[in-house]
C-alpha cells in the first residue's frame, strides 16, 4: 500500500472537486521534498506523522469551517440557549395549562386534571426545546459560514472580540453567595404550586380513593370556607413570595439586605400559616373521621405541621445570612 498516496486522497476528498487537483500536486512535492534519497515506510510514516491529522490539514485548505459551530462562536451560542431553553420552557408549559382551563367542564376531578397537565406539560416541554436548540443551531451554522474571519478566538456576547474593558461590565459574584437560576425557577414553581393548594384546596387536598374515572376524592383535609376567609393574607404572602424571588433572580447573589427581607419572609409565612391552622374547624369532619385510626387529630396534626414549618423557616432564615455573609478564600 502506497501511503502517500493514501494520504493525498485523505486530504483531497474533503475538499472541493476543482481544487483537489491542484493540492495533491502540493501535497505531493511537499511530502517528497521532506523524504531522503532513499526512503522506507519508516521515513514515509514519520513525515506524514509531521503532516498531521488528514481532516485537520484539509479543513486549512477549506473557505468552510469542517465544523457545525467552532469555538468562535461557541460560547455565545451556549450562554443564547441557556437563556432561551428556559423561557420557551415556562411559555410552553403556561400555553398547556391555558388550554386545559379553557376546556376543562367541572366534572372532571381536579386531580385527574393536573395530571393531564403535568403529562402534555413535560411532552410541549421537550418538543418546544428540541425546536430551539434546531432553530438556534441553525442560525449558528450559518453565521458560521458566512464570517469570513478566520480568526477562531471566542467572540463576546456582544459578537465583537473580547477585550479586558468588557470585564468591567461583569459583577464578580463567589460562588457561596451565587443564586442559581435553578433556585429562582424552583422559587417561582414552588409559589405556584402552594398558591393553587391554598386557593382549591378542598379539591386537591386530601384523601383519594381510586375507582373507574380515576382519582376521587372523598374526604379533604381543609375547611375551604375558612382558608378563603383569609385570602387577603394568602394573596398578600403570594404577592411578597414573588417580589423577593424576582429580588433574588435581578441580584444573582445572596447580600445582607437580602438575606433580611429572606428572614423577615420567613417569619411573615410562618405567623400566617400560624393564624389559619390555629383557626377552629380548619379541619373538615370527613378527614378528621375517615378510617384515620387516631384520636383527637386536630390537637396534634396542626401544631405538629406549623413546628415543621417554623424549624424550616428559621433553617431558611439563617441559611440566608450564612450565604450572605460567605467570602472568598485567597
Amino acid at each position: 500500500m502506497n501511503l502517500i498516496d493514501v494520504y493525498i486522497q485523505e486530504v483531497t476528498r474533503r475538499l472541493p472537486e476543482k481544487n483537489r487537483e491542484d493540492i495533491a500536486l502540493e501535497l505531493r512535492s511537499t511530502i517528497e521534498d521532506m523524504l531522503p534519497d532513499r526512503y522506507s515506510e519508516q521515513d514515509v510514516q514519520s513525515v506524514l506523522q509531521k503532516m498531521g491529522n488528514p481532516v485537520s490539514l484539509a479543513s486549512g485548505y477549506r473557505d468552510q469551517p469542517m465544523h457545525l459551530i467552532g469555538p468562535r462562536y461557541f460560547d455565545v451560542y451556549v450562554s443564547l440557549l441557556k437563556m432561551i431553553l428556559p423561557i420557551a420552557a415556562v411559555v410552553a408549559f403556561i400555553s398547556v395549562i391555558a388550554e386545559y382551563i379553557s376546556g376543562v367542564n367541572g366534572e372532571e376531578a381536579i386531580i385527574n386534571v393536573i395530571l393531564d397537565i403535568i403529562g402534555f406539560g413535560i411532552w410541549r416541554i421537550l418538543e418546544v426545546a428540541i425546536q430551539t436548540f434546531f432553530w438556534l443551531t441553525v442560525v449558528f451554522a450559518i453565521l458560521e459560514r458566512v464570517d469570513k474571519d478566520k480568526d477562531n478566538q471566542p467572540l463576546s456576547t456582544a459578537l465583537t472580540k473580547w477585550t479586558p474593558d468588557d470585564l468591567k461590565n461583569i459583577t464578580y459574584i463567589p460562588k457561596k453567595k451565587a443564586i442559581s437560576k435553578f433556585e429562582v425557577f424552583f422559587g417561582l414553581l414552588w409559589t405556584s404550586i402552594w398558591a393553587a393548594l391554598y386557593f382549591y384546596a378542598n379539591q386537591l387536598i386530601g384523601i383519594y380513593e381510586g375507582g373507574e374515572d380515576g382519582l376521587t376524592l372523598v374526604a379533604p383535609v381543609f375547611n375551604q370556607e375558612i382558608l378563603l376567609q383569609y385570602w387577603p393574607l394568602a394573596a398578600a404572602l403570594l404577592a411578597f413570595e414573588l417580589a423577593l424571588t424576582l429580588y433574588k433572580f435581578i441580584k444573582g447573589q445572596w447580600t445582607k439586605r437580602l438575606a433580611i427581607v429572606n428572614a423577615i419572609y420567613e417569619l411573615t409565612a410562618t405567623v400566617i400559616l400560624s393564624i389559619i391552622l390555629l383557626t377552629p374547624n380548619i379541619l373538615t369532619p370527613e378527614f378528621a373521621d375517615y378510617k384515620t385510626g387516631f384520636e383527637h387529630l386536630d390537637t396534634w396534626l396542626i401544631p405538629m405541621v406549623i413546628i415543621i414549618f417554623a424549624v424550616f423557616a428559621v433553617s431558611n432564615g439563617i441559611d440566608g445570612f450564612r450565604k450572605a455573609r460567605s467570602t472568598v478564600k485567597s
